[in-house]
């Protein structure tokens, strides 16, 4: 499931010609050190690719139309090392739909005190010149992000990094087509939402099929594709001696594996990255995808169940957000509350559904009864999550506009649970569970997250601002008046 073609981020540098020919090679070189220093210390999957000095309307604007048409470009590094005048950023500037960075930034991290001169000044400009690229995208109403820094502190490393994973998400999200196996779970609400709105403002494509189009595919499922892929079941993961030896069990695993194979076909040949499914449009099929779930959200495929596309969409961004860093990233639920005083803390889990790649511990292949959906025991992993650091992000259809929430949690070590067959995570919400949920709650949350070991709060924030959309965060600072108006104040900016 990874991108075949290697994406960029462009590295620009503003100035003029005011100051001759020999400042300007000056300032070609420095930008030129600059982005290779920069791509060598990036911990991200894009390259960081330097392309020009810009000193005029009419090469900016055709550099920015040049970044709209290059599928490799998602998004800019935008760097003043002089004075640019802005009056010259405007065409390019409404011309471009990429997002870009601010990177205020100099070449120099010192000022040296016994050799600085007037050509030392003129050259190192970008103390005013970046403010005057600031007033220009401010009286447009450009809402980007702005790095202040020396390029080499690791500080302004991070933060960068931090934004180009952002900017990756927002490209996933532009080109990404999500199939919905069925409909919506009956009569629920967050998990709708208007799918032309979202194709508008994302670019996001949702495709419904029929369960009986999946079924085709499962059926055509060969008899050695499938032998391939039980061998696998019982090299990767656990199986008890009892169950090994039931037929039942064997007959159950054999249609969960014929149901995964069916599944990736079907996303692969239609060129879909996420995909829905729901326990009440079942037919044709034996048992409520699983594993297959599990399974193809650890290959990177988006998931959510219910007939969820919001959140297939968002797990399929956010695991591309967080290629190549440590710790794993998952669609989850808070599905029970452990409400005692000493300790408060939320039990995350779903039915069946939860991406193995949120453990370090083999997972044990089982299978049991459901309960709902009136089908044969489905097979699943079970497992626990890893204790740490981690976020849950959820995005939910207001009506009128898209809000994103991100809630910071700890997750801790997780008691025996010898009756509880489903793979699940125990955590601390921040600041505590009560604010946390009244939060949530207060703010339309959904059930549903994204749940992410790998990325921070930071990262949920540059998405949302890169997508236009407004961003709640409830971390250890939160306090629920302040919340509450920070709500009613979003309200009254973002229905604009």
């Amino acid at each position: 499931m990874n991108n075949s073609q290697q994406q960029e981020i462009w590295f620009v540098t503003g100035s003029q010609h005011l100051y001759g020919e020999e400042t300007l090679k000056q300032v070609e070189v420095h930008s030129q050190k600059v982005a290779a220093g920069l791509n060598e210390r990036s911990n991200t999957p894009a390259d960081i690719v330097f392309k020009t000095v810009l000193t005029t309307s009419e090469a900016i604007k055709t550099l920015m139309l040049e970044a709209n048409s290059d599928p490799k470009c998602i998004g800019l590094i935008t760097w003043m090392h002089t004075f640019s005048p802005s009056k010259m950023w405007i065409a390019g500037l409404k011309a471009l739909n990429k997002p870009f960075v601010h990177l205020h930034t100099q070449f120099n991290r010192d000022i040296p005190w016994n050799e600085i001169d007037m050509d030392f000044m003129n050259l190192n400009q970008s103390a005013h010149g970046g403010r005057e690229f600031g007033f220009i995208n401010a009286a447009m109403g450009i809402d980007r992000k702005v790095i202040a820094g020396h390029w080499q502190d690791s500080e302004v490393i991070s933060e960068l990094d931090t934004w180009i994973r952002a900017a990756i998400g927002k490209h996933e999200l532009e080109n990404l087509k999500v199939a919905r196996f069925g409909d919506n779970m009956r009569n629920v609400a967050v998990t709708e939402g208007d799918k032309v709105s979202a194709q508008l403002q994302f670019g996001l494509d949702v495709r419904g099929f029929g369960v009986g189009d999946l079924v085709e595919y499962v059926k055509a499922v060969s008899d050695s594709d499938l032998k391939d892929l039980l061998r696998a079941y019982n090299e990767e993961y656990k199986i008890s001696k009892e169950d090994g030896a039931s037929e039942a069990f064997g007959h159950s695993i054999k249609e969960a594996a014929r149901i995964e194979l069916g599944i990736k076909a079907f996303l692969d040949e239609g060129g879909f990255g996420a995909f829905t499914t729901t326990f009440e449009d079942l037919h044709g099929l034996e048992q409520l995808p699983g594993i297959s779930a599990q399974r193809l959200m650890q290959q990177g495929y988006g998931f959510a169940a219910e007939g969820d596309w919001k959140t297939a969409a968002l797990v399929r961004i956010t695991k591309k957000m967080a290629e190549g860093l440590k710790g794993g990233t998952s669609f989850m639920e808070d599905y029970t509350y452990h409400f005692n005083p000493d300790k408060p803390q939320v039990l995350g889990a779903h039915m069946l559904e939860i991406c193995p790649s949120i453990t370090n511990s083999k997972a044990s292949l089982e299978v049991h009864p459901l309960g709902i959906g009136g089908k044969a025991d489905p097979a699943r992993l079970v497992f626990t999550g890893e204790p740490g650091d981690a976020v849950n992000i959820a995005m939910m259809d207001l009506g009128n506009r898209y809000r994103m929430i991100v809630n910071k949690v700890e997750a801790t070590e997780t008691p025996d649970l010898p009756k509880l067959p489903v793979a699940r995570v125990l955590w601390d919400p921040k600041p505590n569970l009560k604010i946390a949920a009244q939060s949530w709650i207060l703010a339309g949350g959904a059930h549903h997250t994204s749940y992410s070991q790998a990325l921070t709060v930071q990262h949920a924030v540059d998405l949302a601002e890169m997508l236009g959309i407004e961003c709640l965060v409830i971390d250890e600072k939160t306090d629920i008046r302040d919340f509450k108006q920070e709500v009613r104040t979003n309200s009254l900016y973002f229905s604009r």
